[in-house]
């Protein structure tokens, strides 16, 4: 199945007012977490999230993979990733449920189911895992 679309947690958007969340400017990174994780629309910080992927011999490192945003537009804003974030499995599987993009030391910007049905999502050894593509939509503020 496709993967779910991305969802704000519940603080986003007035984080997003306030200016906690620059889009342009601050660093982000996209991270993978199991089934097992706490996360839910009440997170805010990827601190205070448990069940990430482990990283021995899955491909995955501790924290993610930086990504880059932008947006464009000025009615309608649209908020696309440069390219898809990839991880390649190492020796042992890597299992996923959900991914999450984050400002590195700070708020959770949004999370996405990998498969839209709730399934988790697996790359064996060797296979390559990419959630997203170029200029991918994220999010559209309208």
């Amino acid at each position: 199945m496709a993967a779910g679309a991305w969802t704000f947690t519940n603080s986003t958007r007035s984080n997003l007012l306030d200016a906690l969340h620059d889009v342009d400017t601050d660093t982000h990174k996209m991270a993978l977490f199991t089934s097992a994780s706490n996360l839910a629309a009440t997170s805010n910080t990827f601190a205070a999230l448990t069940g990430e992927v482990g990283t021995t011999n899955t491909g995955y490192t501790a924290g993610g993979n930086s990504i880059t945003l932008a947006k464009s537009g000025t009615t309608t804003v649209t908020v696309t990733q440069s390219a898809g974030i990839q991880w390649t499995a190492g020796s042992a599987n890597l299992t996923a449920k959900w991914a999450v993009i984050y400002e590195v030391g700070g708020n959770i910007l949004c999370y996405a189911t990998l498969d839209s049905g709730g399934a988790d999502v697996t790359a064996t050894n060797g296979n390559t895992l990419t959630v997203g593509g170029t200029s991918a939509t994220v999010f559209t503020l309208a």
